[in-house]
This record gives structure tokens, sequence and C-alpha cells, in this order.
């Protein structure tokens, strides 16, 4: 009884650790209004030790970077791609056989929109992403979202 009740309580644990890395970053999304018509839309990831996230930039035959979908809205209007706030690293991985350019702990991405009239809108979305520490990656992920603009 002692040996199947400890089974037990180690493969809860087991359960447990793994759902906790199964999803090692935390997205939090803000709309920063910078004046009538113009906002900053920031997108942080929070990437848990010892995980890193990539760039949106990084090279062809690598992992796959970060990257925004914003759903079409004819009061809203983007301007460029959404910049990057962070630390950013270059290494040579030898996994991909190329440089990737990564962010760990944490990473802002900013973009700037503009809104037609002083209308009340929405901003919707998706992020797309991927994450790896030193000896393996998790498959890309999705992650929609959704921003209120006042």
């Amino acid at each position: 009884m002692k040996k199947t009740i400890a089974t037990f309580v180690l493969s809860f644990i087991a359960v447990i650790c793994f759902a906790q890395m199964s999803n090692p970053v935390s997205w939090t999304y803000e709309a920063k209004k910078k004046s009538a018509d113009t906002y900053e839309i920031v997108a942080t990831a929070q990437v848990a030790h010892p995980w890193h996230i990539y760039s949106q930039n990084t090279g062809k035959g690598g992992p796959i970077p970060t990257q925004f979908s914003f759903k079409k809205n004819p009061l809203v209007s983007l301007s460029g791609k959404p910049k990057e706030v962070g630390k950013l690293e270059k290494v040579y991985d030898n996994n991909f056989k190329t440089d990737v350019l990564f962010y760990s702990n944490k990473v802002q991405f900013v973009q700037t929109i503009k809104v037609k009239g002083a209308a009340k809108t929405n901003l919707s979305g998706t992020v797309e992403y991927m994450v790896c520490d030193d000896s393996q990656c998790l498959p890309p992920t999705k992650k929609s979202f959704e921003l209120k603009l006042q």
C-alpha cells in the first residue's frame, strides 16, 4: 500500500512539474496613449529561467522567430513592425547550425498604431513564438490577445 501511494504521489509531482515547464512564457499586454490618435501597444514576455524566446529577426534556417499578426481593423493603422526592447543575445547554435538572436528573462515588443478619429475600438491579434533552453525546444505556440483603445 505504501508503494502504491508513493508511486501516485511521485507521478502527481512529475505531472505538475511537466505542466509548469510546458509554458515557460507569460504574456501581458498594455495600450499606452501617446497622443489623441497614437498608441503604443506593449506586449511583454516574461520568460522563465533557463528558457529564451527568439527575436523577430532571427535568420533563416534557425528557430521560429517571434511574429505578431494584427486583425484588420479599418479604424487602426500600424506604423512599421514591433520594436524589441530587452537584452538581445546573439550566439551560434549548434542545433540549428546558425547564429540565433534571442532574449532571456524579459522582452517587450512595442507596436505604434494610429486610430482614425476619436473612435473607441479594439485591437486584437496573435503572437507566435518558440522557446528553447540549452538542451531542448518546445513547439511553436500561438497566443491571442485583445486590447481596448479609448
